[in-house]
């Protein structure tokens, strides 16, 4: 499924932004200084507590590759402010207005992978008073979800990479547990993906729908279907997949699947890449209509060999969620938004909660074979509790109170 964006003309200033708006990006009166050293293994912050206003961290490089810091949400997966391209030897400000909460922050030496010196950073005191225009929130939501997807699209190049080179070595056992853990990256900014033309159908099509578009068959799904032979060949009433593929055709792939995963990266992090306000209200739908989809997860047709598929789908619910509270103060402050947004809350708690009666990323989730029909009746009821609320989230953000 491709998304249409809605033509939401919202400017991004090359400056970092926080939850409740833009802030000049020069230091003033009651401004608190932050000082953060990044290094090739270490992401030191100082202080680590701090009363909420303006913040400006002032963060130096001490390490031999560029690098990047984040300032990330309690839940880890929404991006706060961020500052990139951090020579070494140089220094960066990240300024924004901080509300309370707890966050954490963190460093990324090569601006690839997970990143490092990840730490607990504390907001006390009372929460500011901003009174931003809708265009200033907008931009600010814009900016955060896309160091977001930035973050994603990073992490999947190196989780990509492991996971090819254990597959490319014969090693079976760790290339199928790498495989649901490589995609969480993926499925998280799905819709976001599936803006690049041809990068999609080459790194998650399935085989009927390559078939049905004349594409070559490559990417994730091919690697399941030889990863998982046997499933492969007695679920494929056509016998499309019948022999192994030879280590020469395994490289091939998996060389092609780290080639097109790195022209995502490249995609995202080019200066052409922009996305709107509707991007993220519709991104959020677009991703649990992923799950709900005929070939998706809640009939079991994405991962329809490894039977992977609750990783796929908890990792859509993440992603969409994240888009939501990007935008949830927008739309909570407009007429009727307190009740959307109390819905949505709580139909994500829920949906999140059921799926983890499955398992999880760390313990493993169930094989979705094993899954009843009256246990997927119950997702999907769920699913669809959810989506209702979150299918008038663009409006609300849209709304003029």
């Amino acid at each position: 499924m491709r998304l249409k964006a809605l033509s939401i003309p919202v400017a991004v200033a090359a400056v970092a932004v926080g939850v409740a708006g833009c802030v000049r990006n020069e230091p003033e009166e009651g401004t608190t200084t932050i000082a953060v050293t990044s290094t090739a293994d270490g992401c030191e912050v100082a202080p680590n507590t701090v009363t909420s206003g303006t913040l400006r961290f002032e963060v130096r490089n001490e390490g031999d590759d560029v690098t990047e810091f984040y300032l990330l949400a309690e839940d880890k997966l929404r991006i706060i402010g961020e500052v990139e391209n951090i020579a070494p030897g140089t220094s960066r400000t990240l300024t924004f207005l901080a509300q309370p909460g707890s966050y954490f922050t963190v460093c990324k030496p090569g601006m690839v992978g997970p990143g490092v010196g990840e730490a607990p950073f504390t907001v006390t005191g009372d929460a500011v008073a901003v009174d931003s225009s809708d265009e200033e929130a907008f931009a600010a939501a814009v900016a955060s979800y896309t160091a977001y997807t930035k973050t994603q699209v990073a992490e999947l190049v190196t989780k990509v990479t492991e996971f090819a080179d254990a597959y490319k070595a014969g090693d079976d056992e760790r290339a199928r547990a790498l495989y649901p853990i490589t995609r969480i990256h993926y499925e998280r900014i799905e819709p976001t993906a599936e803006q690049f033309g041809d990068l999609d159908p080459k790194i998650d099509y399935r085989k009927p729908s390559a078939d049905a578009e004349g594409l070559a068959w490559t990417g994730f799904h091919r690697i399941e279907a030889d990863l998982w032979l046997d499933a492969a060949r007695t679920a494929d009433e056509h016998k499309r997949v019948t022999e192994a593929l030879t280590p020469e055709q395994r490289a091939a792939l998996a060389d092609q699947l780290v080639a097109d995963v790195q022209a995502l990266y490249d995609q995202v992090h080019s200066d052409d890449f922009v996305l709107t306000i509707g991007d993220i209200t519709n991104g959020a739908i677009g991703l649990l209509d992923e799950i709900a989809a005929p070939d998706g997860k809640l009939p079991g047709e994405e991962d329809a060999y490894s039977h992977t598929d609750l990783y796929d789908f908890y990792a859509n619910v993440e992603g969409a969620e994240v888009a939501y509270l990007t935008v949830r103060d927008i739309a909570a402050g407009k007429d009727g938004g307190a009740a959307l947004v109390a819905k949505l809350d709580a139909e994500f708690a829920a949906m999140k909660q059921l799926l983890g009666t499955y398992g999880s990323y760390e313990s493993g989730f169930v094989a979705y074979d094993q899954v009843s029909q009256q246990e997927r009746n119950e997702l999907a009821a769920q699913l669809n509790a959810l989506s209702e609320p979150l299918s008038q989230l663009t409006a609300q953000v849209l709304r003029v109170s």
